[in-house]
């Protein structure tokens, strides 16, 4: 049967304005800064070594690491955005590169449910948190852990219309499937390469206003 739209967002710069990685380092890393923002930059590693070994060294006990997760900065928006879309009978997903772990505390702490997360699995151990990717996995990906195209292909196919947010260069080709893009940072001068319209937004409330104004549309399917 198919659905009426949906919404699938990245995490991290996303629904948050700074990724997590960033805080930690921010937070913990300060002396190191420097080396592991060109290191990032410079892809030395691919995404998933480098947020492996950056979580995994953490070196807090779990309610250190939870205050650091509280101190993502998340859309205050994005909550309202995703009643929004249910209200207008569509999902809500997330997709994201970074690892379940601290998604799933901030949606809880947000009071944000019924939204699955397809993320890098990440449990607490040996004080930091250890990503649990299976390189078997359907969506395995030896960039990012996950596969975000591959991933929102299958999820796409029961709806009319899909919808994408997303902020940077992971999120290109999953993007570049779907019927709207909202865009951020770093992916906005990706699509324009792609000659892709986008939405250009700043926050979630661009996202609210975009929907507000559209929903005729959207309630009949983009037609």
């Amino acid at each position: 049967m198919t659905k009426r739209f949906l919404f699938i967002s990245d995490f991290d710069g996303t629904l948050s304005d700074k990724d997590f990685f960033h805080v930690l380092i921010n937070r913990h890393f300060a002396d190191q800064a420097e080396k592991l923002y060109a290191d990032w930059d410079q892809k030395v590693m691919t995404d998933l070594e480098y947020l492996s070994r950056l979580f995994s060294r953490a070196d807090r006990d779990q309610q250190e690491l939870d205050e650091d997760i509280d101190a993502v900065p998340f859309d205050p928006d994005a909550k309202a955005v995703i009643e929004q879309v249910k209200k207008l009978g569509g999902d809500f997903v997330v997709i994201s590169a970074g690892t379940d772990y601290y998604i799933k505390r901030i949606f809880e702490k947000q009071g944000i449910t019924d939204v699955p997360v397809y993320s890098n699995p990440g449990v607490y151990a040996d004080r930091g948190i250890q990503l649990q990717v299976d390189p078997n996995g359907p969506y395995f990906s030896e960039l990012y852990g996950i596969d975000k195209q591959k991933l929102a292909k299958d999820l796409m196919k029961n709806y009319e219309l899909v919808f994408y947010a997303g902020d940077s260069g992971p999120d290109l080709k999953a993007a570049l499937l779907t019927d709207t893009i909202f865009a951020k940072g770093k992916l906005q001068p990706l699509l324009d390469q792609e000659n892709r319209d986008y939405v250009a937004i700043n926050n979630f409330k661009d996202v609210a206003n975009y929907l507000s104004t559209h929903e005729e549309a959207i309630i009949n399917g983009g037609r």
